[in-house]
């Protein structure tokens, strides 16, 4: 029987292949993306995930398990002191600091994509709040793996490949395993009704992905 993760990320398929197509995830995978263009999107990006963590924290709100409260707990830590590990590297390496990051102004694509996942997870319950956490997690988590598998030497790039290493890396693959299985669990049984609901929020998530490569590939003002 097929999951319910199973039938989103097949709804997906069209959207992520065209992240997958995009000209600033290739450039990533080959090394010929414009270092200005990965400055605007990891400034930009740096910002985002305050607000996916902020997601991750109405589960705890909104939950009423004491362990998926410590689940969704777990992922904000994770977000906070994890995943941007990666980006304050790569902010090292650049020479900005985090109060010059609070300095720049998201862009509208940025604004608009955040706004639309915590309006989906204060209106929805814990499902459409992983629903809304999961494209994010799960499309970087094939953007990883695949660019690494298809050209083992971007995961040596002098300058791109921590990013790739980051998002093939074990840690976050187990990560994102880890979300695909409790969006299952807590969509487990849900009618047909509820289930669209959720995929509607999947896929308008993967959209704003892909705008999100657009905004850091055009330098969104």
């Amino acid at each position: 029987m097929i999951t319910t993760s199973q039938r989103l990320h097949q709804a997906a398929r069209p959207i992520w292949e065209a992240c997958h197509a995009h000209p600033f995830v290739t450039g990533i995978g080959d090394g010929t993306l414009d270092p200005e263009k990965f400055r605007y999107f990891l400034l930009q990006d740096y910002l985002y995930l305050f607000d996916y963590a902020r997601v991750f924290a109405l589960g705890v709100v909104k939950a009423r398990d004491p362990e998926l409260m410590r689940t969704f707990s777990a992922n904000v830590d994770a977000i906070l002191g994890g995943e941007m590990k990666i980006h304050r590297a790569y902010m090292a390496r650049l020479g900005i600091t985090e109060e010059q990051v609070f300095a720049v102004r998201p862009a509208l694509a940025n604004t608009s994509y955040t706004n639309y996942m915590l309006s989906a997870a204060f209106a929805g319950g814990t499902a459409e709040i992983v629903a809304a956490i999961l494209s994010c997690s799960w499309s970087y988590a094939e953007i990883g793996a695949r660019l690494a598998e298809q050209n083992p030497a971007s995961l040596e790039h002098p300058f791109y490949g921590e990013w790739v290493q980051g998002y093939a890396g074990e840690e976050y693959q187990q990560t994102n395993a880890a979300l695909i299985a409790l969006m299952d669990a807590l969509a487990e049984g849900c009618s047909e009704e509820q289930y669209k609901r959720l995929e509607e929020i999947f896929l308008n998530c993967s959209r704003y992905e892909l705008g999100f490569w657009d905004m850091a590939w055009d330098l969104e003002e």
